[in-house]
């Protein structure tokens, strides 16, 4: 059984995430723990991965040079003015709300920002993470405030509070932050509870082209999203790290109640059909009780955020509940 999120449901769901965030956007905020304020118009200091920034009190004008932090900034009620995308050409991701992104400039791909063109946007913060860009905070701080996060994907939560302190939209945060409490809540009761939830051991499996499949690992986002929720993990998966990569020879290792599973790239250029069309994958529980769910490799992937994390849960319950 395979399930596909549909453009039109992921714009409805991420409009949904926090009701009526984008229009409690526009007030005062408190400033930062460790930092100062002067109020409207004046800057605080904000501390993150390399040292402090000194950022307006209310940014308005932020270019976002992950996908983190693209989702943060949209969470938050702000039109970004510029950001990076996966690759040359590629769009900005489908599950963010359309229309807050049509203003958005392209300013190169993940990793390889165009320096001039973020330049010629005039933003007052530039918010990153050292992965991506740690050799070229200096020269993106000569541009505008910079503020890195560490890394990405399971501290998602840690550098969304960054984010918001670094735009000053604290309470825009904290709102969005008890949303995804009560969702998470619902979400495990409408699997039956704690107790049923933690007993149903959950994967997700990414199918790459021109590489091994991966079974990710607790250190990762999906994984952070499954340990919130409360659901049980595989044995071989519940455990640090970031994937797991197994041959079609190995597919033993991806036994779990539940797979959802994604494809990155060419399907054909992937192990995809070697290994959903052999008996070892056909033989596990999951298969064989209809329990395997196709789903947006961009969404569970790259949508590492409130907004993103909002969409798997409520897919995670329209599959399992």
């Amino acid at each position: 059984m395979t399930r596909t999120l549909s453009r039109r449901t992921a714009l409805g769901l991420a409009a949904g995430l926090v009701p009526g965030l984008a229009l409690t956007a526009c007030g005062p905020d408190s400033p930062a723990p460790g930092g100062s304020s002067a109020g409207s118009g004046g800057t605080r200091t904000v501390k993150h991965a390399r040292g402090e920034s000194t950022v307006p009190a209310r940014a308005s004008r932020v270019v976002a040079l992950d996908t983190d932090a693209l989702d943060s900034v949209v969470t938050l009620g702000l039109a970004p003015v510029g950001a990076t995308t996966v690759s040359e050409g590629a769009p900005f991701p489908a599950y963010l709300p359309a229309g807050r992104l049509t203003g958005t400039k392209p300013v190169g791909v993940i990793g390889q920002p165009n320096l001039e063109a973020i330049a010629a946007l005039r933003p007052d913060l530039i918010l990153s993470n050292q992965v991506r860009d740690d050799k070229r905070y200096d020269q993106l701080s000569k541009i505008a405030p910079t503020v890195l996060s560490e890394t990405t994907g399971p501290a998602w939560k840690a550098n969304a509070r960054l984010h918001a302190e670094a735009m000053g939209r604290r309470t825009e945060a904290e709102a969005t932050d008890a949303a995804y409490r009560t969702r998470l809540r619902d979400v495990a009761t409408a699997l039956g509870g704690p107790t049923k939830a933690a007993a149903t051991r959950v994967e997700m499996a990414r199918f790459l082209a021109g590489a091994p499949t991966r079974l990710y690992l607790d250190d990762t986002f999906v994984g952070s999203l499954f340990k919130d929720l409360g659901l049980g993990r595989p044995a071989n998966q519940d455990k640090p790290g970031f994937s797991l990569e197994i041959s079609p020879e190995q597919v033993d290792q991806a036994a779990a109640d539940v797979i959802f599973y994604s494809v990155y790239g060419d399907r054909a250029k992937s192990d995809h059909t070697r290994i959903t069309e052999g008996a070892l994958w056909k033989n596990l529980d999951a298969v064989r009780n209809g329990r395997v769910f196709e789903v947006d490799d961009n969404l569970w992937m790259l949508g590492i955020g409130y907004t993103g994390a909002g969409l798997i849960l409520d897919q995670i319950r329209k599959d399992l509940a």
